[in-house]
């Protein structure tokens, strides 16, 4: 897991640690000392903490004037046993909608697992973006299928056309494109 490092070819465009309204602003990461661990794995210093110990993610951009973000994720998504929800959004999420971010697009590939709890959280994220979206990219199948089955997918948009977006390829605002595009036809 040390050598799954956050998606950096965008960096010329966007630092989540330069931008005054991010809440990573500042934050200094080493390229060479290993301390974050999801299960006694070591992971890539350039992970962002946000209080849980199976989940790490990156905020890899954020347009302010379009009100969209892009996240990326790796490890275990837990709500049951760590309540990760509730430290994506206490410390990511109210913080970027109340700096006017109200769509997300969430990158989930490297996310292995999903164990649920309730949606309350899911709900409350979903009512506070009003006219925004969620949409999930590239999760694993399984992992899609766990969403599911905990009715999370009625928040966070998954599947069809959207784990097939090749977005590394892309620069932020055409995977922004590309999604909203999806989204736009689910909803009409």
């Amino acid at each position: 897991m040390h050598d799954i490092e956050p998606f950096y070819k965008w960096r010329d465009d966007y630092i989540s640690s330069e931008d005054e309204r991010s809440p990573f602003f500042g934050k200094e990461y080493s390229e060479f000392e290993f301390t974050d661990t999801i299960y006694n794995f070591y992971i890539h210093p350039q992970w962002d903490f946000i209080g849980s110990p199976t989940l790490y993610l990156k905020v890899i951009y954020v347009d302010y004037d379009r009100r969209y973000a892009i996240i990326e994720f790796i490890g275990e998504w837990n709500d049951c046993i760590t309540n990760d929800i509730m430290f994506l959004k206490r410390e990511l999420i109210e913080l970027m909608v109340d700096e006017g971010i109200n769509k997300f697009i969430l990158i989930g590939e490297n996310v292995l697992n999903f164990h649920s709890s309730d949606d309350c959280y899911y709900e409350e994220w979903f009512q506070d973006i009003d006219d925004g979206w969620i949409a999930g990219i590239n999760f694993r199948e399984h992992v899609i299928d766990e969403f599911k089955r905990s009715n999370i997918d009625y928040y966070i948009s998954f599947g069809g056309d959207l784990d097939e977006i090749n977005w590394r390829i892309l620069k932020p605002i055409q995977l922004f494109k590309n999604v909203e595009e999806q989204i736009t036809k689910r909803l009409n």
